[in-house]
């Protein structure tokens, strides 16, 4: 059985990893033949998102710490659960940069901050003692261990929203993290642009999957401004990734999407009008 494979934050080809470091990234993929860590989600194949990092580097030597976003204090929550649950996924994912930044500080602010967000949606008991691990993985410049604590925060959150019957929330903090994950491969690929590089950005299934998920949140979800700008961007984009495994993603296709991902990064951090 094959499944077409996304490749961003929150799913990229593992297959990749038994090849050479020369190896260009496989655009399907075996499900048999994923780790256990991997999810299988709606036909899309969902590995964990630290799996991201070694497909990037072979890329180079990406400059992480450009592509950061700084978080200075603690992230103020604003707007509705919709939008705190998008901008829960921003920060997971500016954790998975920082830890490729090896900046500690970072990390640990971000470990703070998941703990701010993630107390309107209900589930901050849950993560509380991932929080503690992350700061303490990142005081021992335990890079790996901060990867999988981050992991497991993004795991927890999910199936706490599960049990309280908010699999919406859940899936907005997973597209959350994808738009920002997406925003800094984009930033990285356009650095150095290469077609090998935009391979990595042709992920038309798992585009179709968060459309999916969109398209099917209750109304109270749908008439949120951010999520309505969200939904707006994720159709914007969609042409631009490439819709057949043939197309080459050009250079500035790769810049547009950087741009419109940007855009949407700012709406969802906006304060609430």
């Amino acid at each position: 059985m094959k499944k077409a494979l996304a490749l961003a934050l929150v799913a990229l080809p593992v297959a990749v990893f038994a090849e050479p470091p020369s190896a260009a990234p496989a655009p399907h993929i075996d499900v048999s033949k994923l780790p256990q860590q991997a999810r299988l989600i709606d036909d899309v194949v969902v590995p964990v998102p630290s799996e991201i990092f070694g497909v990037l580097d072979k890329l180079g030597s990406p400059h992480w710490s450009s592509v950061q976003h700084p978080i200075t204090g603690v992230v103020s929550t604003t707007g509705e659960q919709p939008q705190i649950a998008l901008m829960l996924g921003t920060v997971i994912a500016e954790g998975f940069i920082a830890v490729e930044a090896h900046d500690a500080a970072q990390v640990k602010q971000i470990g703070k901050s998941v703990i701010k967000l993630a107390t309107p949606l209900n589930v901050d008991t849950e993560i509380k003692k991932r929080a503690a691990a992350i700061t303490s993985a990142a005081d021992k410049s335990d890079w790996n261990g901060v990867r999988k604590e981050l992991d497991g925060t993004m795991d927890d959150v999910k199936r706490s929203m599960l049990k309280m019957n908010s699999e919406a929330l859940s899936q907005l903090v997973s597209l959350g993290g994808w738009i920002r994950g997406t925003e800094a491969l984009t930033a990285v690929v356009g650095a150095a642009y290469t077609k090998d590089g935009a391979e990595l950005l042709h992920q038309p299934v798992l585009l179709d999957y968060f459309e999916r998920r969109l398209a099917t949140l209750k109304p109270k979800y749908k008439a949120n401004p951010i999520v309505t700008q969200v939904q707006k961007g994720m159709l914007d984009i969609r042409p631009l990734f490439g819709l057949s495994d043939d197309v080459v993603i050009s250079e500035k296709s790769v810049a547009e999407i950087n741009r419109i991902t940007a855009e949407l990064i700012k709406s969802i951090n906006s304060k609430a009008p």
